[in-house]
């Protein structure tokens, strides 16, 4: 059958941070309002427009000038991320235990010091991680420059609609010297999430249908289809409306132990056993950890979290939207639950 592997997005199904959002909030006045702006615009650019060239998670690249022009640098960055990783519940003993189960990795569309950050408070090899690289010290910005940017985040604050943010990101900033950001860094969403898990798979010699991911958001949809199209595993955990739509199993927990358990029944048998044991969870999860023979000290573990765990169809799409959109609120706070 070959080797199963396991790729999780990070923001989400591992920890709890929007870290680009908590930057923006924390270095930029009025930031998580100006955040929300683009990541609104980015949706519209990645899920209506589908603007070719354009992927979901290109907020990241959007906003570095302005991170840029309110002081930050890549040490305040990292120092930043260091002090604020905040994981899920059983995250740690999840990656650990996966780590163990399968060769596992990471595709997130975060920065890459706030990947680092978690790699080291989780113990998780950063050799596997898959993240956005930047280094805003090789892309000088001058005075002149950095007056406009600050009157650019009061116009886009001030009249957030599409066409002011057209001009300014692809006609004003394009022009200056600090737009060479927008060339050198990549972020890893949407389709760049997807070659992730393609060049995984060529430098492994891994099988299509030997691939469990884990998503949350839009930046998600991607990997996620591509799992569920070639029968491997495609889960949202906590996800919105972006990620149900492309997933085969919608989990809804406080806890990441819920995958451990889903990963060691796929590590040890197949794609279909693990939608038999999720289709049988959501109507009766005890007899399901029962039937599958569900390693005794997490079964007692996963009594103690809140958990829910259904197979998505047509006809609960949109009462599960309802339910994981609410629950991701709870779990991530208003602001970063609401956020694509």
């Amino acid at each position: 059958m070959g080797n199963k592997f396991f790729v999780s997005d990070c923001e989400g199904p591992i920890s709890v941070n929007d870290n680009a959002f908590e930057l923006a909030g924390h270095f930029i006045d009025d930031g998580e309002k100006f955040f929300q702006i683009i990541s609104r615009y980015d949706d519209i650019l990645a899920d209506e427009i589908k603007r070719p060239g354009y992927n979901a998670g290109d907020t990241l690249k959007l906003i570095l000038p302005f991170l840029k022009a309110y002081g930050a640098t890549n040490k305040k960055m990292e120092e930043f991320s260091f002090r604020n990783v905040l994981l899920i519940p059983g995250a740690r003993e999840t990656l650990g235990r996966v780590n163990q189960t399968m060769p596992s990795f990471i595709v997130s569309t975060s920065y890459e010091p706030y990947i680092r950050a978690l790699c080291e408070l989780t113990q998780f090899p950063f050799d596997h991680c898959y993240c956005t690289r930047l280094d805003l010290e090789r892309h000088p910005l001058n005075k002149e420059d950095e007056i406009k940017l600050k009157e650019f985040h009061l116009s886009i604050l001030e009249n957030p609609e599409f066409e002011n943010l057209e001009r300014i990101f692809w006609e004003e900033i394009p022009e200056m010297e600090i737009g060479s950001l927008f060339y050198d860094v990549k972020p890893v969403g949407g389709e760049a999430k997807k070659d992730a898990v393609l060049d995984i798979i060529t430098k492994f010699n891994f099988k299509p249908q030997n691939l469990m991911y884990v998503g949350d958001s839009i930046t998600d949809v991607e990997p996620l289809r591509f799992a569920r199209q070639n029968d491997g595993v495609a889960v949202s955990f906590n996800g919105n409306e972006y990620a149900l739509k492309e997933a085969s199993i919608a989990i809804i927990s406080d806890n990441t132990l819920i995958t451990c358990i889903i990963i060691d029944l796929f590590n040890r048998y197949d794609s279909n056993v693990v939608l038999e044991f999720a289709s049988l969870y959501g109507e009766n999860s005890k007899h399901a950890v029962k039937k599958f023979d569900v390693n005794p000290e997490l079964a007692v573990e996963l009594e103690k979290t809140n958990t829910i765990m259904k197979i998505i169809t047509p006809e609960n799409l949109d009462e599960l939207i309802i339910d994981s959109s609410s629950f991701r609120k709870q779990v991530r706070g208003e602001s970063i639950g609401g956020l694509g």
